[in-house]
């Protein structure tokens, strides 16, 4: 059953014209990147608002089903990554209801912005390659998609040309880097652009991955 999401927020100070909505990973919860929002100097600081929603608490299977925050299971540590596919469709209405939010406050679904790290990308990837309204991008950090397979048949035409950016760590032992470059390679033979970052670090975000982040949403956000 889908409840509404609970939420970290850091309202603009001046008009609200965008909106980041940002997603956390496994086990993390809403404030985990809340201090991004001044670490990432934003031209139009003052005119966002960022949302950084706190994932459901449930059973995850690999950490020997302790309940946490999660956006999906995952089942299994293997190459394959088995997960909880109907998870990840659950997680998406929660993310379109915040979509829908923002929407309804006035803001054009071309002003909001995806971004996850890790599970919260795959969340923000799936959501975003689908929403039937264009968006103004989406970001997905250390990131995969489970999902991709189904992406063929239920891809928006609305968000076909999207701007994504998505960046790994080389020495990432939590999700390979293999795992997603190759769904970067994946997104870009169905056609979609991917501005793809590598930075020498783990699972994690580094300051240089915070610069190229900034010129990316500098881009979209004037």
């Amino acid at each position: 059953m889908h409840t509404q999401l609970s939420t970290i927020e850091i309202l603009p100070t001046g008009a609200h014209q965008y909106s980041i909505i940002w997603l956390h990973g496994l086990g993390a919860d809403g404030h985990d990147f809340e201090k991004i929002a001044e670490e990432l100097h934003l031209k139009a600081a003052p005119n966002i608002h960022f949302i950084f929603p706190n994932a459901p608490i449930q059973a995850v299977t690999i950490n020997g089903g302790s309940k946490m925050r999660a956006w999906y299971d995952i089942l299994e540590m293997s190459l394959e990554r088995q997960v909880d596919i109907a998870g990840i469709y659950q997680s998406e209405l929660g993310i379109k209801e915040l979509i829908e939010q923002e929407i309804n406050k006035g803001i054009s679904s071309e002003h909001i912005l995806l971004a996850g790290f890790s599970q919260g990308g795959v969340i923000a990837l799936h959501t975003g390659l689908r929403y039937p309204h264009k968006l103004a991008g989406i970001i997905g950090l250390s990131t995969y998609l489970p999902t991709l397979k189904q992406l063929s048949s239920e891809q928006s035409p609305e968000n076909c040309a999207i701007p994504i950016f998505m960046a790994h760590g080389i020495l990432d032992s939590i999700v390979e880097i293999e795992t997603g470059k190759a769904v970067a390679t994946e997104l870009i033979d169905l056609g979609y652009s991917i501005e793809w970052h590598d930075y020498l670090m783990e699972h994690s975000v580094c300051i240089e991955e915070i610069g190229h982040l900034s010129t990316f949403i500098n881009r979209l956000f004037k």
